[in-house]
């Protein structure tokens, strides 16, 4: 059985194929999605405005701008890139924050599917 895209960390399974799937287009919107907060403006070859490049923010200070950035990076690459999502909401972990660290969940609407779903990031769980 065959699925939509590799999901990514890629991980051998022989019985979805060569690689672990992505099954819905649900999946493959949170794995794109995900990839677009990640990628740092400039890393992305033949296009230099995409991603949000949420790792630039690791070692900022947790202030309201620095929130205030995020979150209208996030809705301004969302509409450009992925204008089939709308984000919804884009939530602060203030428990994590309180270390100076970057954590945040973000609502979105999958508008042609119609589903909602989250997607959550923290610093410590993502490679450096």
């Amino acid at each position: 059985m065959s699925g939509l895209s590799p999901k990514f960390p890629l991980a051998i399974d022989n019985s979805q194929g060569t690689y672990v799937n992505n099954m819905t287009l649900k999946e493959v919107i949170k794995q794109n999605f995900k990839n677009l907060l990640l990628t740092g403006p400039g890393e992305r070859l033949m296009d230099n405005n995409f991603g949000v490049g949420l790792r630039r923010y690791f070692f900022e200070p947790m202030t309201s701008t620095t929130y205030s950035d995020i979150d209208e990076r996030i809705n301004l690459q969302a509409k450009r890139y992925m204008p089939f999502i709308n984000v919804d909401r884009v939530d602060f972990n203030d428990q994590v924050t309180n270390n100076n660290l970057l954590g945040l969940s973000i609502s979105y609407s999958i508008i042609p599917l119609r589903e909602i779903d989250v997607l959550t990031i923290q610093e410590s769980t993502l490679n450096l």
